[in-house]
């Protein structure tokens, strides 16, 4: 990408000021026996250009932006450390299993990047147990909950300051509004819900490797001109470490300016989705349907069979585009990325964007009555029948066994 800019070739310019007139934004000037130009009220219109009898005016190209983090000067990994009501998210944990690795291979240490109100402080020893060796610590009660302005505000300002090589948050919808923000205010590349990362040990250069035309390839991606290399990651494609009691490391307290607190917006509360059933993200079981299920009314077998085996409820994205139910229950490309124990798919075919969401679960079992049907590739178990006959039995059978 090329961007141009303007200059004075002050060799040539004879002090004329017939270039000052001839703009129509008033952006030359006369500063210190010398024609300036204001770059911020400069439109490039080349009115100047016309009257310039001396060739002392010159608009040129530049390739790319320039970054705002050297290459030469970066060095770390850092993972922002998502929270939500002082807690870290447990994609954070995840995040630091793989920043460990990255570290070692670019030979730096591992960073998180905690905010939050006075309560936050201790998660910082949490975050150290879980891999860290630096926490840098942002307290505010303005802090308590995310928001766009004074987040992105503070992790630019960081970046600035400390220059690091990497950056990873989770694909979450505080990362994905998040770091977007931060990339385009520092002039760098971001690879958005990535499923695996790895480092070119030679060149120093992340790879983010992340579903591509709707899933049908795996594309890994690389930034090699800019700092820092950027990536939001999805929950539960990663390991997280076992805490480590033992473990040192530093925090940092950063004090921040107040301007950098202010948001344009005010949050008047935080309205929580109530669940009956688990949490989609923690669960060790899920069941989930799909297209198959052939009507809202019917996902109640799904919510019966998740209330006996005390597990959550997801869907396909067929499911939740035909509004039976939730998006905050889809399970694929577009949805959540999961990784349970067991994973039921009723009535679920498998595509492409589904099974990237859920082929890491460790059994999974799918019903569908097109003995075809592309889930059944990955199944650990395949029952071939009609879901209104199978799971009104299994619902039964369960039921017996837990004595429900």
């Amino acid at each position: 990408m090329a961007e141009e800019q303007i200059r004075i070739l002050k060799d040539k310019c004879t002090l004329c000021k017939l270039c000052i007139k001839a703009c129509p934004y008033n952006a030359i000037s006369m500063v210190g026996g010398e024609i300036s130009i204001d770059l911020d009220k400069c439109t490039l219109c080349r009115a100047c250009l016309s009257v310039c009898k001396f060739q002392a005016i010159e608009i040129s190209q530049k390739s790319g932006f320039p970054s705002i983090v050297r290459v030469a000067e970066a060095s770390g990994v850092w993972v922002f450390a998502e929270q939500k009501k002082g807690i870290v998210q447990p994609v954070v944990f995840e995040l630091l299993s793989k920043a460990r690795e990255l570290a070692v291979d670019c030979q730096s240490e591992v960073c998180c990047v905690l905010l939050g109100d006075k309560s936050i402080k201790s998660q910082a020893r949490v975050l150290i147990k879980k891999g860290a060796d630096k926490v840098i610590l942002v307290e505010s009660e303005k802090l308590r909950n995310y928001q766009d302005d004074s987040y992105s505000n503070i992790l630019e300002y960081l970046i600035r300051k400390y220059k690091p090589e990497i950056i990873l948050c989770g694909a979450t919808s505080i990362g994905r509004s998040l770091i977007p923000r931060v990339a385009v205010r520092i002039r760098t590349g971001l690879t958005a819900d990535c499923t695996a990362l790895a480092m070119d040990k030679k060149e120093k250069l992340l790879l983010q490797t992340r579903p591509a035309f709707g899933g049908n390839i795996m594309a890994t991606i690389i930034c090699p001109h800019h700092r820092p290399q950027m990536a939001t990651v999805r929950h539960k494609v990663m390991k997280e470490l076992l805490s480590e009691d033992n473990r040192h490391g530093q925090v940092i307290e950063e004090e921040m300016p107040d301007e950098l607190l202010n948001n344009r917006t005010i949050l008047r509360g935080v309205i929580e989705e109530v669940e009956s059933t688990q949490n989609i993200a923690e669960a060790d079981i899920i069941i989930s349907g799909g297209r198959g299920l052939q009507g809202k009314e019917n996902f109640r077998l799904i919510e019966d069979l998740a209330k006996t085996l005390n597990a959550a409820v997801g869907a396909s994205r067929a499911a939740v585009d035909s509004d039976w139910i939730s998006y905050s229950h889809q399970v694929g490309q577009t949805g959540r990325t999961v990784c349970p124990k067991i994973y039921f798919a009723i009535g679920i075919s498998g595509q492409i964007q589904h099974l990237i969401g859920m082929q890491s679960s460790k059994i999974i079992i799918a019903i569908n009555k097109d003995p075809h049907a592309p889930i059944f590739e990955i199944a650990t178990y395949s029952v071939i029948g009609d879901l209104f006959e199978i799971v009104p039995i299994l619902i039964a059978e369960f039921k017996k066994v837990l004595n429900k």
